[in-house]
């Protein structure tokens, strides 16, 4: 453990003294290759979650029991690429050949192993990178229980949807027990202080039930089509990849 807290300090400071413009060109690098790897994948789901719940968890059954039920359907499923959640549903999806099973990895400390369960698997050098080909890709986002990083992670997304950067993008939040203190606080804090609005409260789709998420799944697939199809973009092959399952 000692040896890789020395090698991830050393890593750390050969970054920030290193020149900037190399740092540049390896960002570069990381958004060329996930553009180059995942601009034509199709409709896909993106699932967060921990990746320390272990496989006897019930809620490490029910993402793996979701990408199933996904991919069964034709939706591609893409995670972080790690154990815990990740692995779950990157399981449930590789199941089913005729959709990719996608881990998007980085290196850390505890989660830098990839699952076994990836037909394709990238590896980024910088979070923020990575989080933007977690969501670019995407119809929509489900959020099962997690830590520090599913959490960065769910923020993302809602300040994206608030912002409008993306439009048409559902976001599920699995686990009324684990992440209903989370609204209440949202709630009880945020809008009662007027720090977001009452219609932001609508982007969280808090849930149990995995099958009406699929289902609310299928209703952002057809808002995405009718959004590119209202700016013209219905030529295109990402529209011809996401209208696939309309067909």
């Amino acid at each position: 453990m000692k040896n890789r807290e020395n090698e991830l300090t050393k890593k750390y400071i050969k970054d920030i003294k290193s020149a900037d413009v190399w740092s540049v060109f390896r960002i570069i690098a990381d958004f060329v290759k996930g553009f180059d790897e995942l601009g034509n994948l199709g409709p896909t789901v993106t699932i967060f979650g921990s990746a320390r719940t272990k496989r006897s968890d019930f809620y490490y059954k029910e993402s793996e029991k979701l990408a199933n039920m996904l991919a069964s359907k034709g939706y591609n499923v893409m995670t972080g690429g790690g154990p815990g959640i990740m692995e779950a549903a990157n399981k449930g999806a590789y199941e089913n050949a005729d959709v990719e099973s996608i881990g998007l990895n980085i290196d850390l400390e505890h989660e830098q192993i990839t699952n076994q369960y990836t037909t394709k698997n990238l590896s980024f050098d910088y979070f923020f990178s990575r989080k933007v080909m977690l969501v670019k890709y995407s119809v929509a986002y489900v959020i099962f229980p997690g830590g520090f990083g599913t959490l960065d992670e769910l923020f993302e997304a809602l300040t994206l949807v608030q912002t409008k950067k993306v439009i048409g993008v559902k976001i599920f939040v699995i686990g009324t027990d684990f992440y209903q203190p989370l609204l209440d606080f949202i709630e009880d804090k945020l809008l009662a202080n007027n720090m977001i609005e009452k219609d932001d409260l609508e982007m969280i789709q808090l849930t149990d039930d995995i099958e009406s998420v699929v289902s609310d799944i299928d209703v952002c697939l057809s808002t995405q089509l009718e959004v590119l199809e209202q700016v013209g973009l219905d030529k295109t092959e990402y529209y011809k990849s996401l209208s696939s399952l309309k067909k």
